[in-house]
């Protein structure tokens, strides 16, 4: 159950993501999200767009890397520490000053999500190289939760992407593999034994459960976006692995179904949060 106590002091969640400054996804998405949860968000961006880069002709692109050292820097000189981190769409320089930050900024017994926003539908996004799923996996190790698509999880463990046709030894397999690049729990998302049925497995390391809802006929940029930001939202408020996920899920399809068809750039997860909230209380 999510904890209510109005007195406790917020947990503190440090975003790591870029900010697309139009188009529904990263840290747009996840800075309401999982402030929706009761858990304060700061943001560290990774690079500023102009728009994000599914579906856009074009984009400007501004990267932050040169300005990551600094800021943690100025928040190890005040004391600054988070409860919480959580990783999304981050680029191959950026590997190593984020594992520093997550080192020297962290709270005690501080947790990591790590969604490794880099792929979908069998192929990696416009500005990955075939080696960067090997650097995302350095920032996977030692993560106490990893939510990467089935794309994603091929890519992460060499393997060419298999979207369909599979069953649940396959998962097993999967999620398998992933633990032994040292994540602690795996929350596999995009896995469907039926056509009619869309889901997640999620995985401690000794069990896998599963989470279904009815496939919805439209695709959509940022439902991962939304679900990784109210997963972590969502385990902060003491939730487990699975009733975060369901939650997460539940909120994605929310979103899906108040979209019109016009609003071709993202979801209008915003209509959602009024559940989230009443869900969480």
């Amino acid at each position: 159950m999510p904890s209510n106590d109005q007195t406790a002091a917020p947990k503190r969640l440090l975003t790591i993501q870029d900010v697309s400054c139009v188009g529904q996804c990263s840290a747009t998405v996840a800075l309401p999200l999982v402030s929706a949860c009761g858990v304060e968000c700061a943001a560290l961006p990774s690079a500023v767009l102009s728009n994000h880069t599914g579906g856009f002709p074009s984009w400007t692109f501004r990267d932050l890397t040169p300005d990551m050292a600094g800021i943690e820097a100025e928040w190890r000189k005040q004391g600054i520490r988070f409860d919480a981190f959580y990783t999304g769409y981050v680029c191959e320089p950026q590997i190593d000053p984020i594992l520093s930050i997550m080192e020297n900024c962290a709270a005690p017994g501080a947790l990591r999500f790590v969604d490794p926003a880099m792929a979908d539908n069998g192929r990696l996004y416009a500005g990955f190289g075939p080696d960067f799923p090997s650097k995302m996996a350095r920032l996977c190790k030692g993560a106490d939760y990893i939510l990467p698509n089935l794309t994603e999880a091929a890519f992460l463990l060499g393997r060419e992407p298999v979207l369909e046709g599979y069953g649940e030894a396959f998962v097993e397999d999967t999620v398998s593999a992933l633990h032994a690049l040292g994540a602690r729990s795996v929350v596999l998302t995009g896995v469907s034994f039926d056509p009619a049925q869309l889901g997640t497995a999620v995985s401690d390391g000794a069990s896998i459960r599963y989470d279904f809802n009815p496939r919805l006929a439209r695709m959509a940029h940022g439902t991962g976006d939304v679900f990784a930001s109210v997963f972590a939202g969502a385990v902060l408020r003491g939730l487990d692995a699975l009733d975060a996920a369901a939650l997460a899920a539940d909120v994605v399809c929310a979103s899906i179904e108040a979209t019109p068809d016009s609003h071709w750039y993202g979801v209008c997860f915003e209509r959602a949060i009024p559940m989230l909230v009443d869900r969480l209380a």
